[in-house]
């Protein structure tokens, strides 16, 4: 019996501990347009977003899971659309002659990947592998508050933490060292309509994009979630309202 008890014992004190070392990172909350029962998407906010991923991220980073055609739901037009698309090489094939061949992309075809393969991807970058960003939004606890938090939190480290050769210090990292060196800073693109390119304006937008990526239906699903509460609202007053007319005659 005694020794059962110090085996729960140790179990107890080792997810305590493993509980205060998790907790350790505290990753701060933001006030995101989509949030809440009725919130949407910010579309400016998300046009922005895939300018950063075009000229930044996508440089390592694909987005498997989406086609050029879905930006249409973010507002771009069928034109703007094919000139985003027509900027990247797809390979297809084979032709008549058995061989593959490179052509510009068409609207319906998916994301452009930078790489050829995953050995390329990792091999471009020192053995580490970009992940794929079309869900990294929900393949994250806390989601995009982690994503912006991440790209916010490059700092110098530590004078008494080791950062190996090849790694970064970020403080919202597990283990505060990330193999992707800081890829936004202030000015490090140009915004069309104007918007100043603060790191943390680039970073807000760029999340925003990929929350949009992850949960496309994210507002239609608010929508008939609306309308289902309100036929179910409709429903109860007119049952209610049938059920005292069938009784009222009725003593109880």
């Amino acid at each position: 019996m005694k020794k059962i008890t110090y085996i729960i014992f140790f179990i107890f004190f080792n997810l305590s501990i493993s509980h205060s070392a998790g907790s350790k990172i505290d990753i701060p909350k933001y006030d995101w347009s989509w949030k809440g029962f009725f919130g949407t998407y910010d579309r400016s906010a998300a046009q922005r977003g895939f300018k950063v991923y075009k000229e930044v991220c996508s440089g390592c980073h694909s987005m498997n899971l989406l086609s050029y055609r879905n930006l249409e739901e973010l507002g771009f037009n069928e034109d703007q659309i094919k000139v985003i698309a027509s900027d990247y090489l797809i390979e297809d094939g084979p032709n008549d002659e058995g061989d593959m061949f490179e052509r510009e992309a068409l609207p319906s075809d998916r994301f452009a990947n930078p790489y050829p393969n995953n050995n390329a991807a990792r091999a471009a970058n020192n053995g580490a592998y970009p992940p794929d960003l079309s869900l990294i939004v929900k393949a994250r606890p806390k989601g995009a508050d982690y994503i912006h938090s991440l790209l916010l939190g490059y700092n110098e480290a530590p004078g008494d933490f080791n950062v190996p050769e090849g790694m970064w210090y970020n403080k919202y990292m597990e283990g505060h060292l990330i193999a992707m060196p800081s890829p936004l800073s202030d000015g490090a693109i140009d915004y069309d309509d104007g918007t100043e390119p603060t790191l943390n304006q680039l970073s807000s937008d760029v999340t925003t994009f990929l929350a949009w990526a992850a949960e496309p239906s994210l507002e239609n699903r608010k929508k008939l979630g609306i309308k289902v509460l309100l036929f179910l609202l409709v429903l109860f007053i007119l049952t209610y309202i049938s059920k005292e007319r069938i009784w009222r005659d009725i003593k109880h």
